[in-house]
């Protein structure tokens, strides 16, 4: 029998026997204070029991073992600790003197993934490992790794490396429930859209008519019939023999050609991705009872960023946006931020005349307006160049000017590259640290130093040294920003589970949230929330306040402006 007193964390793990699991209860200082094996049919309820009790904090594994199967029971957890996740952090981290050991046992393999999807703009080596899973560990593994995991945190030199694996567990358990939720679809506006874009349905393994009539205008165009604009070697073939003498199909070279054949090209491109990527195959596969439920992965990404695994939901088209809509008597909180990044860079060098730039709704704007630039264009290219080193072109003539007027912040960012390109290690602001280089850079640099070595390998580490420098550059930023997110998913997730249960369920969210309002999707900087027609205003407050106690919890004593494009509306379509 457990004891009556609520504990402070319950170490959930796999049992011995492969129906069951065992629970250890920990008390505030980390000392064991009670220990019990059930079967797995008591599993929910002796969750539930423990959170109407005192709501502890679960320390399991990873959450994805554990909470899909709680919350299709019903069951919503407040706190977790993810030992998977809160290891790489802990192990990689340059906060710590001695962080903790590295173990394969705590490198993640997602059973459910098998492909990984980053946005191309930030096409980040992505550490984690995916494949099978290599079962469970045992509960002395677990409470092993816990103790390693709690005297590192104890040892940190301030609450920053504590906050950020909160964070992190906390996205964790959002993660697992956006996906029991689902995102609301309309299955009939998605094929609308399809059919105003592609035309009629074609039948298995035919173009669609509109695609098909634009191979006939390009075959017309190139003067060849059997151009295939499916197969970027044959194109590129039809393209040279007409005189078009470009090195690839990219959609980027081939817009910068003059030619009449290149506009039905590229709208053929456009459409393509369209039928491959969100088409009717996609729609099959991963709409089910008007609910899209994409596999979030929580810090997919080296900077702390998600990814997810299988569909695309971090490259849902603009065009399908209106197909994200609400049930009926339920309407939608859509919110994204504006610049996050830039701001983000603002506060944590805390670059007075950067956040002066950045107050109101457009930070380029403020850039012009602080005399760094003459316009909105220039300020763009100069400070996403700041961010990404760009050295060339317009962002890197446009540097020097920026490093005058915000000397701080650009201090930072050349800090971080300087550190990448030297074979260092770079932190955002709550500790996460990047991947240390791989072998083969630091074989190229030891090439280059041989007195041996010739011109061509001290090109070849010089160029290896820049890239890596303008991933540091980027790291810093992109991973702060990742974490002001966190904060402000973890924000309104808290605010949201304060509102009362709706009048009208909306059944297609499941058990937990049929009648509650809900994160049910993340972006970077982007959320929807579902929430019943009656708490919209609520929800959009909870969702405001949110993104300002976010920006005070990582930036305190500092004021930046971090404002929201905030709407409720039936569905997620852009309004014009």
């Amino acid at each position: 029998m457990i004891e009556s007193a609520a504990p402070h964390e319950v170490v959930l793990g796999r049992s011995a026997r492969a129906d069951a699991w065992t629970l250890v209860l920990l008390d505030e200082h980390g000392a064991e204070s009670g220990r019990r094996e059930i079967g797995a049919s008591e599993l929910v309820v002796t969750v539930a029991g423990f959170e109407d009790a005192g709501h502890p904090r679960w320390v399991v594994r990873h959450l994805r073992e554990v909470y899909p199967r709680l919350l299709a029971a019903g069951i919503r957890i407040r706190r977790a600790h993810d030992l998977l996740l809160c290891h790489a952090i802990l192990r990689d981290t340059t906060s710590l003197a001695d962080p903790i050991p590295a173990s394969t046992r705590w490198v993640r393999a997602d059973p459910l993934a098998t492909t990984v999807e980053v946005p191309a703009l930030f096409d980040l080596n992505v550490l984690a490992r995916y494949g099978a899973d290599e079962g469970a560990g045992e509960i002395d593994e677990l409470l092993a790794e816990h103790a390693r995991q709690r005297a590192a945190l104890q040892r940190a030199p301030d609450g920053r490396l504590a906050l950020l694996c909160a964070a992190e567990s906390t996205g964790a358990l959002i993660a697992e429930e956006m996906t029991a939720a689902g995102l609301p679809w309309s299955t009939a506006v998605h094929e609308r859209l399809l059919a105003e874009a592609l035309g009629p349905r074609p039948v298995p393994g035919a173009r669609p008519a509109r695609m098909a009539e634009l191979v006939v205008e390009i075959a017309a165009g190139l003067e060849d019939a059997t151009v295939n604009p499916d197969s970027p070697p044959r194109l590129l073939k039809s393209l040279r023999r007409a005189g078009i003498l470009v090195d690839s199909t990219s959609r980027w070279e081939l817009g910068q050609v003059e030619h009449p054949v290149v506009e039905p090209l590229l709208a053929y491109k456009k459409l393509a991705r369209l039928h491959a990527a969100n088409g009717w195959a996609w729609l099959a596969e991963w709409v089910r009872e008007e609910r899209f439920r994409p596999i979030y992965l929580t810090g997919g990404v080296v900077t702390g960023r998600w990814a997810s695994s299988g569909g695309g939901a971090l490259q849902i088209p603009r065009s399908l946006r209106p197909a994200v809509r609400a049930d009926e008597g339920w309407t939608l909180v859509c919110a994204d931020v504006a610049q996050l990044e830039p701001r983000v860079l603002a506060a944590m060098s805390q670059d007075r005349a950067m956040a002066a730039a950045a107050r109101g709704a457009d930070l380029y704007e403020g850039v012009v307006r602080s005399g760094a630039v003459q316009t909105r264009q220039e300020a763009k290219y100069a400070v996403l160049g700041a961010m990404y080193g760009a050295t060339t072109g317009p962002s890197g003539q446009l540097g020097p000017r920026l490093r005058s007027v915000f000397p701080r912040a650009m201090a930072l960012v050349d800090a971080a590259a300087k550190t990448g390109e030297d074979g260092g290690v770079v932190s955002t602001l709550l500790g996460r640290s990047s991947p240390r280089p791989d072998p083969t850079w630091t074989a190229a640099q030891s090439r280059a130093s041989d007195p041996d070595a010739d011109g061509a390998d001290e090109r070849f580490a010089r160029s290896r040294a820049r890239d890596r420098g303008r991933f540091t550059r980027n790291f810093v930023v992109q991973g702060t920003a990742a974490e002001w997110s966190l904060l402000w998913l973890a924000e309104i997730r808290y605010r949201l589970a304060a509102l009362t249960d709706a009048s009208r369920p909306a059944p297609g969210s499941g058990p937990v949230f049929a009648r509650r309002a809900h994160l049910a999707f993340f972006l970077h900087d982007e959320v929807i929330v579902h929430t019943p027609l009656e708490q919209a205003e609520e929800a959009a407050r909870a969702v405001q306040d949110a993104a300002d106690a976010a920006t005070r919890r990582l930036f305190p004593g500092f004021e930046i402006d971090i404002p929201l494009d905030l709407r409720i509306a039936e569905d997620a379509g852009k309004e014009p």
